[in-house]
């Protein structure tokens, strides 16, 4: 049986490098703010690593870097949105087709939710109380998003089984 992945956080960051959804998942929210952090600062890496190799970008970045107690990984979808995933180090190997399956999960859960015409992700930013409206996690237009990711993260083991 493969070790059990650590998912601390995970994050959505659109095409113009604005967070989608930042959530943290092994720790309580008040790590969020760090995992902004790690989110904002994997931007610099993630454009390091595709203004290397233009001609073929490749969705899974691999390895971005370590910081503290997690190690941060970088995807991008064929329309710029960055996924980036922040797992806990421990002393196990991480497979990168492990990590992979993961970004995919997430990434089918980003694409189902942007297939709800409902669902607004990018709103223009002239308008900032709706914009700051929508990107709250608890709010209505979002639930849809949160449990689908929250799904993937129960499904790798990051959050206990709902009984419900």
């Amino acid at each position: 049986m493969p070790p059990q992945l650590g998912l601390a956080a995970v994050a959505f960051v659109s095409a113009q490098n604005h967070p989608i959804l930042v959530r943290a998942l092994l720790t309580p929210t008040d790590d969020l703010l760090k995992f902004h952090y790690l989110a904002h600062t994997s931007l610099d890496v993630i454009d390091e690593r595709i203004a290397a190799a233009p001609k073929n970008p490749e969705s899974y970045l691999g390895f971005l870097y370590a910081m503290e107690e997690v190690a941060v990984y970088g995807y991008i979808t064929p329309l710029k949105v960055k996924i980036i995933l922040a797992l806990t180090l421990t002393d196990a190997v991480v497979r990168d087709a492990d990590v992979i399956a993961m970004f995919k999960a997430f990434h089918l859960a980003y694409y189902r939710s942007v297939a709800n015409p409902f669902l607004k992700l990018h709103t223009p930013l002239d308008t900032p109380s709706e914009h700051s409206t929508l990107l709250l996690a608890g709010s209505a237009q979002w639930k849809g998003f949160r449990r689908r990711v929250d799904e993937v993260a129960r499904a790798v083991g990051a959050l206990p089984v709902s009984t419900s």
